[in-house]
């Protein structure tokens, strides 16, 4: 499998990898221009703090300049915030202050049953000050030492920011892809997105000019991002988006794992399905969760009153891998090939939607094929039974299902069907229902 845009994603990923990223702050609009400049169209906007959206208001900017515990006795650094920004606790309020190592404790974090990894760990709307160790690092702590505490930390009225792609196609008909960009340095959880979502909106943009639907990319600080967006947008959604996903957790090896929108009955739901258990590239293995089982912003996307078709396909769903939200989700857990298969997925997906149409034949009972060059000459690369597939189609082309219809009654991938749809297309033989 050519791994092309999976080499150019994770080369990309290491760019972005050691900005320190919260829900608002310089490292996310550092994270916005770095990705502008795949595609120039992205806009940044900016929300500002205490802005109320909803139920929720604008949080304050954060801002870090530097972080450290240091053994007072010794002078040692036992955690420096520069050379890993998992080492605080994400949006930790600044401090500057000598513990006793039982004072000191209640402000550290750690994974005992994964002593080399550093845990990830947040305080969005709790004013709190903490770091974040390896277990063996807490081990190595002197209990009869005290320590200094400092974390140059500020919160202050700023803003929150976040981007946005819109490629227009012939209709006003939406596709939504949303992804976030608050996590520091995690690969899968949620590099991986970003990039994946930057990709495809190159893709769409250099190769559908004639494009059925309009797309929309959305690079977001998780929660509040989303929350915020759709508070702005939310008309305009409603009426116009026809399907939508979640990208997130898209870069590892593991197999492809699937959560559906809240009832799993949307035109997202749909296509998604159709290829996960019949495109090649799935081969029907993957994982299959309950909305209960939901985690990022398709809580929002799908919010009673919001009600967006919504949905989520990845590869190692979130929370459910060891390395999750610690430092072990590194540029080494998410690989080329594990972003090249997201990436082969989602522009199959995009396809079968931009060529998803009701389709009736225009014949009555069986057409004619030899004497269209159907039956022994087809235009293809000899694919056994393509003529059945084609025969297959008709059966089922009675104006009343869409490609995607078909290909799950004939337990095929919908892409696979595209090509079919096209000869039938060309020789008269169905037409779309308007």
């Amino acid at each position: 499998m050519p791994i092309r845009e999976g080499k150019e994603m994770h080369r990309l990923m290491e760019r972005l990898f050691p900005i320190t990223r919260s829900i608002t702050g310089e490292g996310v609009r550092q994270t916005l221009r770095i990705l502008k400049e795949v595609v120039p169209e992205l806009e940044i906007k900016a929300v500002k703090s205490g802005e109320r959206c909803f139920d929720w208001v604008v949080p304050k900017e954060w801002k870090i300049d530097d972080a450290y515990l240091l053994e007072v006795e010794t002078g040692k650094k036992v955690i420096d915030f520069k050379r890993n920004n998992l080492h605080v606790v994400n949006y930790s309020i600044g401090v500057d202050k000598t513990l006793t190592f039982d004072e000191l404790r209640e402000h550290l974090h750690y994974r005992e049953d994964l002593p080399d990894a550093i845990p990830y760990v947040t305080s969005y709307y709790h004013p709190y000050w903490g770091f974040c160790l390896s277990y063996n690092q807490f081990k190595e702590l002197n209990p009869n030492s005290t320590y200094r505490a400092v974390i140059k930390a500020k919160h202050f009225d700023g803003e929150l920011n976040y981007g946005e792609i819109i490629l227009k196609g012939e209709t006003e008909d939406e596709i939504l892809f949303s992804t976030y960009v608050c996590h520091p340095s995690l690969a899968n959880d949620n590099l991986s997105g970003p990039v994946l979502a930057i990709y495809l909106a190159k893709w769409v943009k250099e190769n559908l000019p004639n494009k059925r639907y309009t797309y929309r990319f959305v690079f977001i600080p998780e929660t509040i991002g989303s929350i915020c967006y759709i508070s702005r947008n939310l008309e305009h959604l409603r009426k116009h988006v026809k399907a939508g996903y979640v990208l997130t957790c898209v870069g590892d090896e593991g197999d492809f794992s699937y959560l559906p929108s809240r009832y799993g009955n949307t035109l997202a739901d749909k296509v998604a399905l159709n290829l996960l258990n019949y495109d090649p590239l799935v081969g029907g293995k993957f994982k299959k969760y309950s909305y209960l089982d939901r985690g990022s912003d398709e809580r929002q996307y799908c919010a009673p009153g919001v009600d967006l078709p919504v949905c989520l396909v990845m590869k190692s769903k979130f929370g459910e891998y060891k390395e999750y939200h610690t430092s072990l989700d590194n540029l080494e857990f998410v690989t080329p090939k594990g972003l090249q298969e997201s990436f082969d997925f989602y522009r199959k997906l995009i396809k079968v939607l931009e060529h998803n149409r009701v389709y009736k034949t225009t014949v009555l009972c069986e057409p004619q094929m030899g004497r269209r060059g159907l039956y022994h000459k087809v235009s293809h690369s000899g694919r056994k039974g393509f003529v059945k597939l084609l025969m297959d189609f008709l059966a089922y082309a009675d104006g009343t299902n869409d490609l995607v219809d078909i290909a799950d009654i004939l337990k095929v991938s919908a892409y696979e069907l595209i090509e079919a749809a096209k000869i039938l297309e060309k020789h008269n033989l169905i037409e779309i229902k308007k």
